[in-house]
C-alpha cells in the first residue's frame, strides 16, 4: 500500500471515529471505546500495585514517559459506589499522563461487600501510599491532587474537606495541593433511594456522609465542575457546595456546562472528544496553577468560569 493509500486509511478512520465515539460514550461500551482510543505512546503504566493488602486493594500508576519528579493525581472512578473498576479509566490515565501528570487510579471496596465509610477509608489508604511510595515511580509525593467523577468525586472530597481520613492514616490535608470534582454528589440528602439508605445508613448517620458538612474554609483548593443536563447527580450539588466552601472562605473554583450530561463531563477528556469542550483544559489549567503556587489562604476571592463549549 502506498503512502497516499495509506494517509487516505487513516483519515477514514479518524473520521469514522469522530462520528462514532460520541454515540459510543452514551453507552455501556462507552469506556472501553475510549480506551482503545488512548495511545500509550505518551506513558509507562505500572498495574496491581498493591495498597491495602489486607482487603487485596491494589491500583494502577501511568507515568509520563522521560519526565521524573512530575505531580501526581489520585483519580477515583465512578459507579454508585457500587461497581468499576481502574482498568475501565486507562482513557483518564491516559489523557492526564500525556499532559505531564503521574496518575494513580486505585480499586476501593464497593457496596454491597462494604459501606459507608469503608470506600473512603480505602481512599485515605490509597492517599497514603502515594506519600509513601510514588517517589519510587519518578514521581512528586509533595504535590499531590485527588480527582474523582460521580461517586468518586464524593470520596475525592471527604478527603480534601473532612481531615479526619488522612489523620486516620497518620497524614493530614497537607498532603493534598487541591481536589477536583466532576460531577460529584456532595450536598444529596435526603435519601430515598433503598440502596442508597442502606449504603450510608443507619438514619442517624446519613448527615455524615455529606461532604458538604465539613466544609470549614480550610481546604485545599477545589475546583467543581458539573452539566445542567447531568441526569444522575443534579447540578445543585456543585453549586451548592461551592457557595459553602466560599462562605467559609476557602478556595474554590466552579466550572458549569450549560449542556453536558453525567458521563460526558469525564469521557470529553478521551481521546477524540477532547475538542468538543475544554473539560480537560480546564482540569490541566487548575493543576498548573495549584503545582506551581500553593495555596496561602486569603490570596483570593472563589469564582465561577464560562466554560467553552462549541
Amino acid at each position: 500500500m502506498d503512502r497516499s493509500a495509506i494517509a487516505m486509511t487513516l483519515s477514514l478512520r479518524k473520521l469514522l471515529a469522530l462520528l462514532l465515539v460520541p454515540a459510543a460514550v452514551a453507552s455501556c461500551s462507552g469506556q472501553q471505546v475510549l480506551n482503545s482510543l488512548t495511545s500509550t505512546s505518551g506513558f509507562n503504566r505500572s498495574t496491581n500495585l498493591p495498597y491495602e493488602k489486607a482487603s487485596g486493594l491494589t491500583l494502577d500508576v501511568y507515568k509520563p514517559n522521560n519526565q521524573n519528579d512530575r505531580p501526581t493525581v489520585v483519580f477515583f472512578y465512578g459507579g454508585r459506589w457500587s461497581s468499576g473498576n481502574k482498568k475501565d479509566f486507562e482513557f483518564v490515565g491516559g489523557a492526564l499522563a500525556s499532559a505531564g501528570y503521574c496518575t494513580v487510579i486505585p480499586d476501593v471496596r464497593q457496596y454491597p461487600m462494604v459501606r459507608f465509610p469503608a470506600f473512603v477509608e480505602d481512599g485515605a489508604k490509597a492517599i497514603k501510599w502515594v506519600h509513601d511510595k510514588i517517589d519510587d515511580y519518578g514521581c512528586d509525593s509533595k504535590r499531590v491532587f485527588v480527582m474523582g467523577h460521580s461517586s468518586g468525586a464524593h470520596v475525592a472530597a471527604m478527603l480534601a474537606l473532612n481531615e479526619q481520613f488522612l489523620k486516620g492514616v497518620g497524614g493530614s490535608r497537607t498532603w493534598l495541593r487541591g481536589m477536583i470534582g466532576l460531577a460529584g454528589p456532595y450536598d444529596f440528602l435526603p435519601l430515598t433511594d433503598p440502596m442508597l439508605r442502606d449504603l450510608f445508613g443507619p438514619v442517624d448517620k446519613f448527615e455524615q456522609s455529606q461532604p458538604i458538612l465539613y466544609v470549614d474554609g480550610q481546604n485545599p483548593p477545589l475546583l467543581l465542575m458539573a452539566g445542567e443536563d447531568d441526569e444522575i447527580v443534579p447540578v445543585k450539588n456543585t453549586r451548592s457546595l461551592a457557595a459553602s466552601v466560599a462562605r467559609a472562605g476557602g478556595p474554590v473554583e466552579t466550572v458549569i456546562y450549560p449542556k453536558m450530561p453525567h458521563a460526558r463531563l469525564l469521557s470529553s477528556i478521551g481521546p477524540y472528544m477532547r475538542n468538543q469542550s475544554d473539560v480537560l483544559a480546564q482540569i490541566t489549567s487548575f493543576l498548573d496553577k495549584w503545582t506551581t503556587s500553593p495555596y496561602q489562604r486569603n490570596t483570593g476571592p472563589s469564582f465561577e468560569t464560562t466554560p467553552f463549549t462549541p
